[in-house]
């Protein structure tokens, strides 16, 4: 059975966990989700959620509790979205902890500070998908070996790469569980 943890630091963490539990009946995947606090409990699992919040407190707890030592010594996928994008990056606009796992520089607050939060239908996987943006970041710079899977007003807004996903909005704040579906089935690839 496969072990997702919702990491339970800040921001959306029971709608990660209720939309990934809606994602695993989707492709009968079998798998227990949980949130996770600890990096002991991350290490229990086969790859972690990191929702949005406030990037640098959520680095700073990691780095604290040496989860960002465990995910990359384990080598646990993540699934990074606004907050989470961010910390997968390897630079960013702010000095703050970042995991470095995915080859892209990340610009905080991309699209503007809370009052230009707004809601846009992208393209993603051949589809559309209804984004929500709050306080988004974007990243640019995006090396070649990660997978650029939408953009919008050409700025990235979903990469992937090693088995990592960074998503500058909020699908956990729609009905749409595609986006946590193609994770799950990332990570499904990566236990096998």
């Amino acid at each position: 059975m496969i072990k997702i943890g919702v990491l339970d630091l800040q921001g959306d963490v029971s709608e990660h966990l209720e939309m990934t539990k809606k994602a695993t009946k989707n492709i009968n995947l079998r798998a227990k989700v949980s949130m996770v606090k600890t990096a002991q409990e991350v290490a229990e699992c086969n790859a972690i959620i990191i929702s949005g919040g406030e990037s640098t407190v959520i680095g700073k707890l990691m780095e604290e509790e040496s989860i960002i030592t465990i995910v990359k010594q384990n080598k646990i996928p993540v699934f990074g979205t606004c907050a989470g994008m961010i910390l997968l990056g390897r630079e960013t606009n702010y000095k703050q902890p970042l995991m470095g796992l995915i080859p892209m520089k990340v610009k905080r607050n991309g699209f503007g500070r809370q009052k230009i939060s707004f809601e846009a239908e992208i393209d993603i996987f051949g589809d559309t998908y209804p984004g929500v943006f709050i306080r988004a970041p974007y990243a640019y710079d995006v090396k070649e070996e990660a997978n650029i899977l939408s953009q919008i007003q050409d700025k990235v807004v979903a990469v992937a790469h090693n088995g990592n996903l960074a998503i500058a909005f909020h699908p956990e704040l729609t009905e749409d569980t595609r986006i946590h579906e193609y994770f799950l089935k990332e990570v499904a690839k990566c236990v096998e």
